[in-house]
């Protein structure tokens, strides 16, 4: 085998052939030579109990699923990296139904999914190569679980959607709201969100009818071209989560997922079309979800947040700035309430705000951004007054690509 030493040179080499594709964000095309040491190429479903081993980069060479019975181990400071593909070609990490991940980086040594175009080192924090904002290279992470969804027609599972429906180890859905996907601590996901058809991209992380048994901590998902984190059903919790540049949505709730997301920061990119998509239940089954202690940063093209299809739950401590003023933008910066299914959620108790925050642009009244009698929650305060927010403490520079840029270093 070579050595790796010799990869570096031929990376070297490589770059400099496609560093103008890069410009741009142009996709580029694959430096990795996976026939190196300490690069290993993965094509095969993990059929077994698996350990991916600190100081290596593990390729995707395609759609690789941790089958059901089977544990994915990642050890801290792991890369791991997807071929670039979109279509039947999408690379992605799949946790299926029954299958466990054990993915626990340290503060220290985070494990990091990017693509191949990437060369970033074990060791490194920021892309030594590629921008922030460059989507679309590669798929992302699913995990699927055994726990209740509420799906359209009363079934108890679906497909989950960027995975093709001849693929059933893309099944979500079930009863067991205890379900165990496993532990996911301290990894960043970043450039991915493949199309694999019209309208069918994969999320950053994407969580199926996950159950409240999984644990996952400092998660941060890095330029995706579709969501950053989508949630469909499921009961899991999700603790200190950050989305930089999604392409899409940076949080979308679905299907009546019933967990908690505590503690997390949105920034909003060039492409972000809604930093909150809510969602309500598509059958029978009803169940409301907490988002709590989060700062969102928007930009001049960036919604607020859209509650839609009977939106249920409670939204608390929330700290919004950077949104552009609505009446000048179409309905851009605002948070609103759609449809008369969520007008009734919201006037029920169902849909619930409490202690929102914002600093708005000069002029600009609450009424106007906090549509439907949502103003009621909200204040108006003044840059760096806010009282609510994230504790931007969890997302420290030594693991998160977010902080060391110093895109959040403004926050209070």
């Amino acid at each position: 085998m070579k050595k790796f030493n010799s990869l570096l040179f031929m990376f070297a080499a490589i770059v400099i052939g496609f560093t103008s594709c890069i410009d741009g964000n142009d996709k580029p095309v694959d430096p990795v030579d996976p026939g190196a040491d300490n690069v290993l190429l993965v094509n095969t479903n993990i059929t077994s109990n698996t350990t991916w081993e600190t100081g290596k980069t593990y390729v995707l060479g395609g759609r690789i699923t941790v089958t059901s019975g089977n544990t994915l181990t990642i050890q801290p400071g792991v890369i791991v990296k997807g071929e670039v593909g979109s279509g039947s070609n999408a690379t992605a990490l799949i946790i299926a139904r029954g299958g466990k991940i054990d993915a626990q980086g340290t503060a220290t040594s985070p494990i990091i999914f990017t693509t191949v175009a990437d060369e970033i080192m074990p060791g490194q924090i920021a892309s030594p190569n590629l921008d922030p904002d460059l989507s679309g290279l590669w798929g992302g992470l699913i995990v699927l679980g055994n726990a209740k969804a509420s799906l359209a027609g009363d079934v108890t599972e679906v497909q989950i959607e960027g995975i093709p429906p001849s693929d059933t180890n893309g099944l979500y859905g079930g009863s067991n709201d205890e379900d165990n996907s496993g532990t996911i601590k301290y990894i960043s996901i970043r450039h991915g969100g493949a199309n694999i058809g019209e309208g069918n991209e994969i999320n950053g992380l994407t969580l199926g009818a996950v159950g409240s048994g999984t644990v996952i901590e400092n998660v941060e998902v890095i330029a995706n071209q579709d969501d950053g984190i989508e949630w469909f059903g499921g009961s899991v919790s999700v603790k200190n989560a950050i989305v930089w540049n999604a392409g899409d949505d940076a949080l979308d709730t679905d299907q009546a997922w019933s967990g908690t997301l505590d503690n997390f920061i949105v920034v909003s990119g060039a492409e972000t079309d809604h930093a909150l998509e809510i969602d309500g239940p598509e059958g029978s089954f009803n169940a409301g979800h907490t988002l709590k202690n989060g700062t969102i940063i928007g930009n001049a093209v960036a919604e607020m947040a859209d509650f839609r299809d009977g939106a249920r739950g409670t939204f608390e401590n929330l700290y919004f700035t950077g949104f552009a003023d609505p009446a000048t933008t179409e309905g851009r910066g605002d948070l609103s309430l759609s449809g008369d299914k969520t007008l009734a959620t919201f006037a029920e108790g169902t849909l619930k705000f409490m202690n929102l925050e914002a600093t708005l642009a000069d002029g600009v009244t609450l009424a106007t951004v906090f549509k439907n009698g949502t103003a009621a929650s909200a204040t108006l305060v003044a840059a760096g007054a806010n009282t609510v927010g994230a504790n931007k403490a969890a997302f420290a520079n030594t693991w998160s690509w977010t902080a060391a840029s110093g895109s959040i270093s403004d926050l209070k």
